[in-house]
């Protein structure tokens, strides 16, 4: 199945929405970490540049946290930035869950593949079907020296700070980044010029 390509970068609270959206959507997409947005000053910053550079989508749970959430990025970064996608209110519990949630909702990666098509769709976001058929690969990260290696962690550093990216970004959210960004070529003559 081809996925939807979405240009701006979708912000989710946790890593389990963030496995379901990756399923249906090719995008750049950012965990808050649920309430940790709030205490982390330079994820927010970041998620700003990116707002300025790209616009954001959010799509957080249908429940009062992730309101709370939604509230406190809309509050630092220009309405005309952000595009809020909604999830509505279903019932119910997550299959990895021993009980439903304290509100009794399912969360984004309890949505159906089509319930969340269909919350894009509604939201009016810009997609188009993408077309790489060379996309950068976990194995052009290791050939560059970015993982697997003895300086990959220097390296990646380096990397981060050469694109302006913060330090935090794990390995499948640079390839993520790198793959909305740049082409392979781009990047391998980004780390290795004489190439």
């Amino acid at each position: 199945m081809e996925k939807i390509k979405i240009n701006q970068v979708v912000i989710v609270e946790g890593k389990y929405d963030k496995i379901k959206l990756s399923n249906i959507i090719d995008a750049f997409i950012i965990e808050t970490d649920g309430f940790g947005i709030f205490k982390d000053k330079e994820k927010l910053l970041f998620i700003k540049r990116l707002a300025n550079e790209r616009g954001i989508i959010v799509l957080t749970d249908s429940d009062h946290a992730g309101f709370m959430i939604r509230n406190h990025l809309s509050s630092a970064i220009p309405k005309e930035k952000i595009i809020n996608v909604y999830i509505p209110d279903i019932y119910g519990k997550e299959k990895r869950k021993s009980a439903p949630s304290k509100e009794g909702k399912l969360g984004v990666e309890g949505m159906s593949k089509e319930v969340l098509q269909k919350a894009f769709e509604k939201a009016n976001i810009n997609c188009e079907i993408k077309d790489n058929p060379n996309p950068i690969t976990s194995y052009d990260l290791f050939e560059l020296g970015l993982s697997g290696c003895a300086n990959a962690k220097q390296n990646k550093k380096e990397l981060l700070k050469k694109l302006e990216l913060p330090e935090f970004l794990s390995t499948s959210s640079l390839l993520s980044y790198l793959n909305n960004n740049m082409t392979k070529t781009e990047l391998y003559q980004m780390i290795k010029p004489e190439n």
